[in-house]
């Protein structure tokens, strides 16, 4: 982990969504329905500027994509903003990787694409 970019690994983020922390999946939205993780809340990246307002400023936030590119960008940018953020390194491909369940909006198996 180097200062500017805090990034945890997936049994990391699962301890601190535990804990409160808030899974913020930015992906798109295919990637989203094919499969996610069950506890993330899907805001796509394109969206994050005019969402943030939304977004819990009280709890730590990792941020997740396929393979954390585009999370370690939304990372630095809210971080920036004044939140506490998190990547997840690896993105979700590690998630999945490592055990880590991945789910359709249904609940049923779903996949990393």
């Amino acid at each position: 982990m180097n200062a500017r970019l805090p990034e945890v690994d997936p049994n990391e983020a699962v301890e601190l969504v535990d804990d409160g922390a808030l899974l913020l999946d930015v992906r798109e939205m295919d990637e989203w329905q094919a499969g996610h993780a069950p506890d993330a809340r899907h805001v796509p990246m394109a969206t994050i500027p005019q969402v943030m307002r939304d977004l819990p400023t009280d709890v730590p936030i990792v941020a997740i994509c396929r393979s954390g590119r585009r999370s370690a960008e939304v990372t630095v940018y809210m971080n920036n903003a004044g939140f506490d953020v998190r990547n997840l390194e690896g993105g979700m491909q590690e998630w999945s990787a490592t055990g880590h369940p991945v789910v359709t909006d249904d609940g049923s198996p779903g996949m990393v694409i």
